[in-house]
């Protein structure tokens, strides 16, 4: 008898495929066995919301905090130096001028009216949520709220009035100087009033609109067209610059990425449209604003820094035209402003 080396290659492909099949099984036996101990370690996975639970994604953006930890004391002050006309040159106005608590933080003008009748150079932006903005002003001059006041203060066109003045006029009214020492142990000072109306404009945030409500699980909130707005808002790529908690107000961008908009906007181009170029002088910041908010948008027409777009759905069409290169329908253009209208908060409890 042949032994089994002995036999020809034809005689031994049973032996080989028998061999080659027990070796094959138990590597799949321990492949398996290994598998099934990694998924007894691996801690449980949830479940995968449902289209009816959670019916669009929620990652770019954030609901407004209810309260921000501040001084009572300071807001109070602040509050009462924020529509104090003493704060500009002739007594005529006030930081609430411009930015009306009634009409959405703003003055719904294209432009702001200062002292004696003097036209502002640019949009008034709204000032709620403006503590949860990166920087201040259109070009992103002020680094925060108290560096910000400087602004309106000096402009001629604004409040054309400057520091001793401004503290001269305060020092003379009784009640100040009182309030001031509880709060500052300097007194009444640049330092101490900018603070003072910093604090007040922290306080100015407007949570729970329906869009906030929606995003803490309410899904009632929104109604089926502003849900399909929502998405269409982020179909189209509109929430690349309008994200976080204040969906907006956290970068900077350049109007008109994908057209000439002063070009065709045919005003000209002035000083103001320049945009963060007249911060740093630099070619590629040319046409740069900070990005606004949207939160209480249907309130703070009209839009952009120059104020040219009237209506809700004439600024969704142009960004959707300069800044995406598209054209937006017609019912998608009413789907995504009827998204825009549900970001609408309260102050104070109040509804706006």
């Amino acid at each position: 008898m042949k032994t089994l080396l002995q036999q020809p290659l034809t005689e031994n492909r049973p032996h080989w495929r028998v061999f080659a099949l027990g070796v094959t099984g138990l590597a799949l036996a321990v492949w398996a066995l290994w598998f099934a101990y990694v998924d007894r370690q691996a801690p449980p996975v949830a479940a995968v919301p449902t289209v009816q639970s959670l019916p669009v994604n929620f990652a770019f953006a954030q609901a407004l905090p209810q309260a921000i930890a501040l001084d009572a004391r300071k807001v109070v002050l602040g509050q009462r130096l924020f529509h104090d006309t003493r704060l500009s040159r002739d007594d005529s106005v006030s930081c609430a001028s411009c930015h009306r608590l009634d009409r959405g933080g703003t003055d719904q003008r294209e432009r702001s009216v200062g002292v004696g009748g003097g036209v502002g150079t640019i949009n008034a932006p709204t000032v709620f949520n403006s503590g949860l903005n990166f920087v201040q002003f259109w070009d992103g001059r002020a680094p925060s709220l108290e560096a910000q006041i400087d602004g309106p203060i000096h402009h001629p066109q604004e409040m054309a009035s400057d520091w001793p003045q401004v503290l001269a006029k305060l020092n003379a009214d009784l009640a100040y100087p009182e309030a001031f020492a509880v709060l500052y142990p300097e007194g009444i000072s640049e330092v101490t009033v900018k603070d003072a109306l910093a604090t007040f404009e922290r306080s100015l945030i407007t949570p729970d609109s329906r869009f906030d409500q929606y995003l803490g699980g309410d899904v009632q909130a929104l109604t089926a067209q502003e849900i399909r707005g929502y998405e269409l808002f982020q179909s189209y790529g509109c929430s690349s610059c309008h994200q976080g908690q204040n969906l907006g107000g956290n970068m900077f961008e350049r109007m008109g990425l994908m057209g000439d908009y002063f070009a065709d906007r045919g005003r000209g181009v002035t000083t103001a449209d320049q945009g963060r170029f007249n911060v740093t002088a630099k070619v590629q910041n040319l046409h740069e604003f900070r990005v606004p908010s949207l939160r209480n948008v249907a309130l703070t027409a009209p839009y952009f820094h120059d104020g040219y777009a009237q209506t809700l759905e004439q600024a969704v069409s142009i960004m959707a035209k300069y800044q995406l290169g598209r054209v937006m329908p017609p019912e998608d253009l009413a789907d995504v402003t009827a998204f825009l209208r549900s970001l609408t908060g309260q102050l104070q409890g109040q509804p706006l």
